[in-house]
Order: C-alpha cells, then structure tokens, then sequence
C-alpha cells in the first residue's frame, strides 16, 4: 500500500504541483489555453487584415478560401499606395503625430515637475482642474478651439496640434501630467537639498536629476501622445480640412467616398474588392506604429511597468 500512496503523490505533484500550484500542470494548462484566447482575440483583427489584403477578385468571392489567398496579389496594396499617396501623406503624419509628441511629452514634464514639487497657493485647485480637462470630451471644445484658431488664421496647418501641444493642452495632456507628477512626487528631498548644497539651480536639477529619474514617464508619454495624434481622425479632419491630410485621414476619406458611390452595392464584388483594398491600407497606416513598437518594446514593457498605466 505504501507504494500506492506514494503513486498517488507523485501523480498529484505532477498534476496540481504540490506546495507550488504554479508546477501543475493543470495550472500551466489554464494559463497558457486563457494566453492562447486572449492572444487570438488580439491577433484575429491583424490576421483577418493580413489575409484579405493579398487576395485577388476571384479569391474574395470565392466560398472555398477564407484565410489562405490562392497567391500573393500585391496589386491591393499598389493601389491602396496610390490611392492615399503615401509617398507625400507619409512624411505629413510623421510630422503630425511626431512634432506634437515630442513637444507634448516636455510640456507636461514641465506641468508635472510644478505640480509635484513646489507648493504655492491654490496648487491643488489647478491640479483638479487639469485633471478635469480630461474627463472633459474634445467635441466639447472643438468649436472653441475652431474659433480660436480661425482668428489666429492657422487653420489648414499642423500648428493647430503644435500649439496646443506647446501649452500642455494636446491629445489627453492630462494623463501625462498625472503620470510625471506620481514620478517627481517619488524624488527624495534629500537628493534635490544635497543638489541645492552643491550650487545646483532649480533648471539644473530639473535635468540634472529629474528627467534621468522620470525616463519610464518620458517613454510611456512619448509613444502615447505619437499613437493617439497618429490615429488622430476627427480633430484632423475639422482642422486641416484640404489643405493638410494623414495616412489615416486619407484612409477614412477613402472609404467615405468607396461607400457613398457603392452604399447599396451589398456583397457584391466591387464591394469585396473595395474592402480588400481597404484592408491593404490599414495595414499600410499601422505598419509604421507596429515597427515604433517592436523597436521599442523593451522600454515600452518597463515603462509601463514602473510608471503603472495600462493601454488603451
């Protein structure tokens, strides 16, 4: 009997894992099948994307191909290249979503470093009301803001994303001042006193001291302000009007145009065709986010780590 009983404990270690349920093997089961789920809730979109981008006329039609084009048939992604003339839109999204980034991210380091480490009179008022700018939606301020910028005559231009930018006021400022305020708050005071003892001024200790210790805030405040002016559409389109155009915008106006010609077309193969070539274009428009990210992944995955903010 004693050799069963000891079968039966092996057999259990090997199952549940003993003092540690993490050696299990119903455990590692359950982890990695939720992993597979997740993973294919998140991939499918990008793989649905990526197969219907290759395939040709015959193979949209067609009942018996699904995921698997009969051949690789690029001619979506030339017109779709056309079409949004990447070549010339490119360099006017990276310039959208790149300036307004860089500037935004010192910005609300600037905003931040206040907040987190002067007290003055009325410092937590403010701090709520700037907190309360993001729950505030843009439409709400989009007509304002329209005004303004029409009466300094910088409509049409990428000024209107630079500028508020500049001011700490762009795409969802207020978070990013939040995340660098939690991070100078962090600063011990006897670091910034021993700085001040050796003739360090305020600025000098601002990046001196501060920015080398806020890299995570700086990272996570960076590739999101990029992501979000990036994929930017409705204040882009209200504000560039013709003048001024993004990958995205020339996507959105793309298929706007395909649906007002073809709306009542259904499934038909014209339809198919459109949304291949649309696909090919979405692919093209987050290509560039997709590289920003794999190249970035390491200081991305600490950052947010460290700093505690999730995506979005």
């Amino acid at each position: 009997m004693n050799w069963v009983f000891k079968y039966k404990n092996i057999v259990k270690k090997i199952l549940f894992g003993g003092a540690r349920a993490e050696e299990g093997i119903i455990y590692k089961f359950i982890i990695y099948a939720l992993l597979t789920v997740i993973g294919f809730v998140y991939l499918y979109p990008l793989l649905y994307m990526l197969a219907n981008s290759f395939m040709n006329l015959s193979d949209l039609i067609s009942s018996s191909i699904r995921w698997v084009p009969s051949g690789l048939y690029l001619e979506n992604y030339r017109r779709a290249l056309q079409i949004m003339d990447v070549t010339n839109t490119f360099w006017q999204t990276l310039l959208v979503a790149g300036l307004p980034a860089v500037l935004q991210t010192i910005s609300t380091a600037l905003v931040g470093y206040g907040f987190g480490r002067y007290k003055f009179p009325g410092r937590r008022l403010l701090f709520l009301l700037m907190l309360a700018t993001f729950i505030i939606p843009p439409q709400v301020t989009m007509i304002p803001r329209y005004l303004l910028f029409s009466r300094y005559d910088i409509l049409g231009t990428f000024y209107t994303f630079v500028f508020p930018a500049i001011l700490g006021q762009g795409l969802r400022s207020a978070i990013f001042v939040l995340i660098f305020y939690s991070m100078f708050k962090q600063i011990p005071d006897a670091l910034v006193e021993a700085a001040k003892i050796d003739g360090a001024g305020n600025v000098k200790i601002f990046y001196k001291i501060a920015i080398p210790l806020s890299i995570p805030a700086i990272v996570i405040a960076f590739l999101f302000s990029f992501v979000w002016y990036w994929n930017e559409t409705y204040l882009a389109s209200i504000y560039f009007g013709n003048v001024f155009s993004t990958l995205p915008l020339e996507l959105q106006n793309f298929a706007d145009s395909f649906a007002q010609m073809y709306g009542g077309a259904g499934d038909s193969p014209m339809n198919q065709l459109n949304e291949a070539i649309i696909m090919a274009g979405t692919l093209v428009t987050i290509g560039p986010l997709l590289i920003l990210y794999s190249i970035s992944q390491r200081w991305f995955v600490e950052s947010v780590d460290r700093t505690g903010i999730t995506g979005e």
